[in-house]
């Protein structure tokens, strides 16, 4: 069964860091890009970074340049290290799995204070 456990949201000043994890199991990882998602109250789940099976990334534009996604293939987990936090930049954090599209995690709460 897919699981995705994710990891390492906190509450952070403006300005600051983190560095989000995602413990994935059920699937062949190393076959499969991952990709992190985030939604804030009130909006629809939005698109953040996708990192491919051989570790190409790309980011949606309001985050490239801040956020770096990485994957650990021997440990089966995929990392957001997320800089220059903004507040606009809080929301429950996902990842997934693109060939399993339909598992989600619990998410993790990042929250960026002003």
């Amino acid at each position: 069964q897919v699981q995705l456990v994710e990891s390492g949201g906190d509450l952070v000043q403006a300005g600051g860091s983190l560095r989000l994890s995602c413990a994935a199991s059920g699937f062949v990882f190393d076959d499969n890009a991952m990709a992190w998602y985030r939604q804030a109250p009130g909006k629809q789940r939005e698109w953040v970074a996708t990192i491919t099976s051989s570790g190409f990334p790309a980011y949606a534009d309001s985050v490239r340049g801040r956020f770096t996604i990485s994957r650990d293939n021997a440990k089966k987990t995929v990392y957001l290290q997320m800089n220059s936090l903004k507040p606009a930049d809080t929301a429950v954090y996902y990842c997934n799995a693109l060939r399993y599209s339909r598992f989600w995690g619990q998410g993790t709460q990042v929250t960026v204070s002003s």
